[in-house]
């Protein structure tokens, strides 16, 4: 007897977490029949938003490229290995951000169709983290670490030699016009804090982060010399003792002038006889 319809009945299964993918990678997005049969002549399409924006199109026992999107073509293949067991998977060659999202797996048969959803995260491990020394500020010195290339937005901090965190300066986070992500983060270092620490900047997604150390020798912190100290010193007693000086040299300059004024009265009551 020929099989009845519910034997051709399947369910399309996909995983149940996202796929997570590096950029420049491949990503591997796999997809079975449930229960196990063959999809050799079934068509498995591949596709994003819409059924017509294919990604990868298999039919008639060969795969298809004339539907399918410019921007996957030349980067996309089909596992077929195990195609008999109803077991296929994409596989997305050169991940590029516009891959990151949706996808849709689709199986039909002559009788039926079923498909599942898939997602594709993208990930960028940015660039090694760069540290300079900028100057002097609020007596210490200002360490800066710059990272760039990194999606989606990363993590970046301060951490000492047992990996403690270090409170930062200024952070700054911003997306550049290929929509990768930089970030710039500051600390300043006094001579009694850290002399010696590490820009960590982590990717959350990929769970992976890039670290660099720099060390500062005591010689580059600011120092105050003993000798403008007591320049400090001796210019603070001058401001005091310049002016009371004036005041002193003033009040007996004034004393000496009344002492040799004489008024016409004091001269008409001199006695005759002095005359």
């Amino acid at each position: 007897y020929p099989p009845s319809d519910f034997t051709f009945k399947f369910t399309v299964t996909g995983p149940d977490h996202p796929i997570t993918a590096s950029l420049g990678g491949e990503a591997v997005l796999p997809c079975h029949l449930s229960p196990r049969m063959s999809a050799e002549n079934m068509e498995v399409r591949w596709f994003r938003y819409e059924f017509s924006a294919v990604v990868h199109l298999y039919r008639d026992g060969q795969d298809q490229y004339g539907e399918q999107i410019p921007g996957y073509r030349g980067r996309t293949e089909l596992l077929k290995d195990d195609i008999t067991n109803g077991r296929v998977s994409l596989r997305i060659h050169n991940i590029q951000l516009s891959d990151n999202g949706q996808y849709v797996c689709f199986f039909q048969s002559s009788v039926s169709y079923e498909d599942a959803l898939l997602e594709l995260q993208v990930a960028g491990l940015g660039s090694a983290p760069a540290i300079s020394v900028e100057g002097h500020q609020d007596g210490g010195i200002r360490v800066v670490c710059r990272s760039a290339g990194w999606y989606p937005q990363p993590e970046a901090q301060w951490r000492d030699l047992q990996g403690q965190l270090l409170p930062s300066a200024s952070e700054k986070i911003s997306q550049e016009t290929d929509d990768l992500f930089q970030t710039e983060i500051a600390i300043v270092l006094t001579e009694e804090s850290n002399q010696k620490v590490s820009c960590c900047v982590r990717n959350p997604r990929l769970n992976q982060e890039r670290e660099s150390e720099i060390s500062i020798a005591e010689l580059f912190f600011p120092r105050v010399s003993p000798w403008m100290v007591a320049l400090g010193v001796i210019l603070a007693l001058l401001a005091v003792l310049i002016p009371l000086a004036s005041y002193c040299f003033w009040r007996q300059h004034r004393a000496k002038g009344e002492c040799q004024v004489v008024s016409p009265r004091q001269i008409s009551l001199r006695d005759p006889n002095e005359m």
